[in-house]
């Protein structure tokens, strides 16, 4: 089996994981795969608290994505791989890892991973969500304290010093490299249906 590899890529809060919801309910749970970025943050439980508060967890070399490459490779060969688990309020990877078996379409999504040559080179289809700068700091706000226990001043530092900096270096200028670019992110339904048609088609030839 050589799966179809679909890259989701966009500033943070931008809406990649409701595109990435939408196209996995529109097309079937049952044929997608979804790899995240996020589970390849480096492991810090040897660093204090205060080195954690501090780390650049916007900037490329904060993950480790040649493993990523692997993985990704692995399952395109239609091979079963153990991925990592990675806690964000404490920020260490897990002992613990979760089996991903293969599947027809991989959904690669992460903010970089468009920026990320290694990672552009195994996709099939790379799709760039844009949406406006307050929209973004306004849901990784909502995100981070909801899901990850951040209080209200650390995510605006946080913003402050690396997002915003590293959005503008790295995530950015990756959408050149998009083959599509979704405007609103998921509440885009034009280019969603498009989107979508287009993942249908390439999955007709090697339909059983």
């Amino acid at each position: 089996m050589h799966s179809l590899v679909i890259g989701v890529a966009g500033g943070t809060g931008s809406g990649k994981t409701t595109v990435a919801d939408e196209i996995v309910r529109r097309v079937g749970r049952e044929h997608i795969l979804v790899l995240t970025h996020d589970r390849y943050y480096y492991d810090l439980s040897r660093w204090t608290a205060g080195e954690r508060a501090r780390h650049n967890f916007d900037h490329p070399e904060a993950l480790e994505t040649p493993l990523m490459v692997r993985h990704l490779q692995r399952l395109r060969r239609g091979e079963p791989t153990e991925l990592p688990v990675y806690n964000f309020s404490r920020h260490v990877r897990l002992q613990e890892t979760e089996r991903a078996e293969p599947r027809r379409v991989i959904l690669v999504e992460g903010i970089l991973v468009l920026a990320e040559a290694g990672l552009r080179e195994q996709m099939d289809i790379k799709i760039f969500v844009d949406t406006p700068p307050d929209i973004r700091f306004i849901r990784r706000l909502q995100r981070d304290i909801r899901e990850r226990g951040r209080t209200v001043e650390s995510v605006v530092e946080q913003y402050l010093e690396t997002v915003r900096p590293m959005h503008d270096e790295f995530v950015e200028p990756s959408k050149r490299w998009a083959d599509v670019i979704i405007p609103e992110g998921g509440h885009n339904v034009v280019a969603l249906d498009l989107v979508i048609s287009r993942i249908r088609q390439l999955l007709t030839p090697s339909a059983d």
